[in-house]
């Protein structure tokens, strides 16, 4: 339940209350979004005075969003418009107009005077007009939760048990339906599935688990299961995909980034996804939907998720806690956002990879070299991509099978779309890392010269390929050093103001920590840091 006072629990004669408070405020709305997210109702304070605001709109819109559907309109302060029952009749009529675009199935206006306690906790002498209850006991008698058990099970796998090797068994919360001693359950990703032979619990064993209970669960087969995976009712499983629709609200300060890869934490189970589209974001004051390229803090959006594998997806709006999501980034493991699936994307379950004979061992085996990519990154003018010509050369030279991606020369053709705002560079390395993958099946020494000034998009690359495959050379040359070459006279420009968003200047560079090769850019000729590129190479055994 939400409620405007300090988080508490609060014991009344018939029913336990947990009370959060979630201001509204735009600059609250991850406080909201995080309080509401496991509320059965929300309670909505109107100032009588002032009616139905920009604000009431967006306390309502964020308690629809995390699918409350039960609402308590609490018109305040009636004793500063003397208990009028007109002032009431006029904000409840408003308010129900405005929320027939929301998803709410109970909406109960009460007129209270919290200042003088006039339907707090019982009726009020001031406002014989109103015949309805007051507000404790509406939240007493009110009908909650009595979805949750005829919702199908689910059980995300938070530990696989076994304390001695007569004893196997599954361990976590029910996060809906019920469970009993000779259900048929599956794990949808898998598709292997059994029968729970026992329901283990700190109290002893079980014949029926519900929603919220913590077991073990204990199956007539062998299978394999691990923490992360979900286990379902077997009639009814959800769907599987790597990609799904959902609600984000960005809680960083850092602001989203379309193709940049985090870490997506659902339930028990930890993948690496990238937003693949944003939509659109929604003005939570207005509703209104607005075209976009990031998310701002605080700002919700509707996007698609792409994952690096399929997982079982379960819309919010059928199942809150396996519907659930957070966003996390992989450097800093902070939690950027937190999100609602609204439902698996059908193309992703109409992709398929195609097996060939011939693989990239093959190929590279052919070649007399191991496949491979040498990530060159540096300022603008660092000298990385003469040393990458170089390199190329040599490997030529010694019959070696190379390609060379440039960023400039890239910019011409494959990325010619996009510009040099964050969010297009995070884009602008996706495509090169995923065309450089698939140089590397090809068999290829591939050479990457790009800025690349962030770290999470260069290992978003590195990730792409196997363990081995991919060498980060970092072509470290002072900003002064680059600066007063300024071969193409962009450092000029960008100190007149003339080139936004300039590497260096304008924009960060996140220098690597931990790259394979580095290069004194500043001390070192470009033919000597050839050199030390090409006999890394040999001594790794990749030529």
């Amino acid at each position: 339940m939400t409620a405007r006072a300090p988080l508490s629990a609060v014991f009344c004669d018939k029913r336990k209350f947990i009370v959060a408070d979630t201001p509204g405020h735009e600059q609250y709305t991850r406080n909201m979004v995080t309080g509401a997210s496991t509320a059965d109702l929300a309670v909505i304070l109107i100032d009588a005075r002032k009616g139905v605001l920009i604000q009431t709109m967006r306390h309502s819109y964020l308690v629809s969003l995390l699918g409350i559907k039960k609402v308590v309109l609490a018109v305040n302060k009636m004793d500063l418009v003397d208990y009028s029952e007109e002032v009431f009749e006029k904000i409840r009529s408003d308010y129900l107009k405005f929320a027939e675009q929301l998803n709410f199935e109970e909406i109960t206006a009460i007129p209270v005077s919290a200042l003088k306690g006039d339907n707090m906790i019982g009726a009020s002498e001031a406002m014989p007009w109103y015949k309805g209850p007051s507000v404790l006991e509406h939240l007493e008698s009110v009908e909650i939760g009595t979805e949750d058990l005829s919702r199908p099970f689910r059980m995300p796998v938070q530990w696989v048990n076994r304390p001695n090797l007569d004893f196997r068994g599954f361990s976590g919360t029910i996060a809906s339906g019920t469970i009993r001693v000779g259900d048929a359950i599956v794990e949808p990703a898998s598709g292997q599935s059994s029968k729970v032979a026992r329901i283990v619990t700190f109290d002893g064993d079980l014949e029926e688990a519900f929603k919220g209970q913590a077991v073990t669960l204990t199956l007539e087969d062998e299978i394999d299961i691990s923490r992360g995976d979900i286990l379902c009712a077997t009639q009814d499983r959800p769907a599987t995909a790597d990609q799904f629709e959902a609600k984000i609200d960005w809680m960083s300060s850092n602001p989203m980034l379309p193709s940049r890869t985090y870490l997506l934490k659902l339930g028990t189970g930890t993948t690496a996804a990238r937003i693949s589209n944003l939509k659109y974001t929604v003005n939570v004051n207005t509703m209104e939907q607005m075209a976009s390229k990031k998310l701002e803090l605080n700002e919700i959006g509707v996007c698609n998720l792409s994952l690096d594998k399929a997982i079982s997806i379960a819309p919010y709006a059928e199942n809150p806690g396996p519907g659930s999501l957070i966003l996390i980034d992989r450097f800093t493991n902070a939690t950027e956002a937190a999100g609602m699936i609204e439902f698996a994307l059908r193309r992703a379950e109409n992709i398929h990879w195609q097996s060939v004979d011939i693989h990239k061992e093959a190929r590279a085996e052919q070649k007399g070299q191991k496949a491979s990519v040498l990530w060159f990154t540096g300022l603008s003018g660092s000298g990385k991509s003469t040393i990458a010509n170089l390199v190329e050369k040599k490997l030529h030279a010694l019959n070696k099978h190379t390609y060379l991606l440039d960023g400039d020369n890239v910019r011409h053709g494959l990325n010619k779309d996009l510009g040099f705002t964050d969010a297009d560079r995070v884009e602008n390395i996706r495509r090169v890392g995923e065309t450089s993958k698939l140089m590397v099946d090809a068999g290829l020494i591939t050479l990457v010269s790009f800025i690349s000034p962030f770290r999470s998009e260069r290992q978003m690359a590195r990730g792409l390929l196997e363990e081995g495959e991919f060498l980060e050379v970092f072509v470290d040359t002072p900003l002064e050093i680059c600066e007063a070459r300024d071969i193409k006279g962009l450092y000029k420009k960008a100190r007149a103001g003339e080139i936004k968003n300039f590497t260096g200047i304008s924009s960060d560079y996140e220098r690597p920590e931990n790259a394979e090769i580095v290069i004194d850019g500043g001390r070192t000729s470009s033919e000597d840091a050839a050199d030390q590129i090409i006999a890394t190479l040999e001594m790794r055994g990749f030529i």
